[in-house]
């Protein structure tokens, strides 16, 4: 008999090897998926449990798909979520962040940390730093958010998942960086509030899009702003506790702020996953 611990943080069970097969063949339980046996009171990946490794084999994850150029397809997925409604909880994101953080202590503090180096050092290059800040910043943030992303449903995630904005949705991203950000600053310029609902709008769950639902960086900001729209205030409550955990990490000696970030980038991947995500396909 076995014990699961779910994205959501919480535990299920026990159940038999035959139940835990049938989860991870209707992709409820991934090779992440935290279990703990009966015999054990230590919880492991279930990659790490010989007696399911066929079942993981078999429920290998499909080649990535080319971007759709079409925004039916992202229409359909905003009506698709707009009827069936979503809530934003806060408190769980955060604490499913924190289990998850811990959990993969060196995995997320250490990519995050690879990004965030990456992102100032290019950001210090004189003049050239803005334009390439500008046009790559979502590129390499977005890569961050896919390793979050594969944690939350349980899927193997690595190190080299960080890039994987470079080679799955380069294009895209890199548009979605350069259009978003342009127009949320003139937002900021021209009116406070404007760029203040296209920031949380567009650049939050932006990149997600792209690279999950293989989307176009337009009918993914699109999609994106549409989802948001119908509790936007849940959203933005997401983003300034999000901004206190971050000033709550610079006021920890500074040093704090490496796992501060990698909080607030799980904790946002986690509302992502419970607006956008497939419920049934979610671990049990």
């Amino acid at each position: 008999m076995y014990k699961i611990r779910g994205a959501d943080g919480k535990e299920y069970g026990p159940v038999t090897a035959e139940q835990l097969c049938q989860w991870i063949a209707e992709g409820r339980a991934q090779a992440q998926t935290q279990v703990q046996a009966e015999s054990g009171a230590e919880w492991k990946p279930l990659s790490a449990f010989p007696e399911f490794t066929a079942a993981l084999a078999a429920k290998a994850p499909p080649p990535p798909q080319p971007p759709s150029q079409s925004t039916a397809t992202a229409e359909a997925i905003a009506a698709e979520i707009l009827a069936r409604d979503y809530h934003v909880n806060i408190g769980r994101c955060f604490g499913r962040a924190w289990e998850m953080v811990k959990t993969n202590f060196w995995l997320t503090v250490g990519a995050t940390f690879v990004v965030l180096v990456i992102d100032l050092a290019v950001g210090s290059i004189p003049i050239l730093g803005v334009l390439a800040t500008l046009a790559f910043a979502y590129v390499l943030w977005g890569g961050l958010d896919w390793l979050f992303l594969k944690l939350v449903r349980g899927q193997c995630a690595e190190f080299g998942d960080v890039f994987a904005g470079f080679s799955l949705a380069f294009v895209p991203l890199l548009l979605f960086s350069l259009v978003a950000q342009l127009l949320t600053a003139i937002g900021f310029v021209l009116l406070i509030l404007p760029g203040i609902y296209l920031m949380v709008s567009w650049l939050l769950f932006g990149p997600l899009l792209i690279l999950d639902k293989r989307l176009e960086f337009w009918p993914a900001m699109e999609l994106s702003r549409k989802v948001v729209s119908k509790h936007w205030w849940q959203v933005f409550g997401l983003l300034l506790v999000s901004l206190l955990v971050m000033l709550a990490g610079v006021l920890a000696c500074g040093v704090g702020l490496f796992v501060a970030m990698p909080i607030v980038m799980a904790a946002t991947v986690c509302a992502y996953e419970d607006i956008f995500g497939n419920p049934a396909a979610r671990p049990a």
